[in-house]
């Protein structure tokens, strides 16, 4: 599994668990609705900052994003 494909699947995966929209995962850190449905579809680049505001977002660390 690529690693963008990796980050989209943990993304919805946290997502989920913590019963948030997209729109909510957005607004937690500061992005876009439709970036963040980009970044789930593993259609979207992403820079290492995006990450670490995802990451800050969830509350985990950057690797956690990269987990299998």
């Amino acid at each position: 599994m690529s690693a963008r494909a990796l980050l989209a699947h943990n993304l919805r995966r946290m997502r989920a668990d913590r019963g948030w929209s997209q729109e909510d995962l957005a607004a937690a850190c500061g992005l876009d609705r439709s970036f963040v449905a980009h970044v789930e579809r593993a259609a979207r680049n992403i820079s290492i900052d995006n990450i670490e505001r995802l990451a800050i977002a969830f509350g985990v660390k950057i690797a956690d994003l990269f987990s299998i």
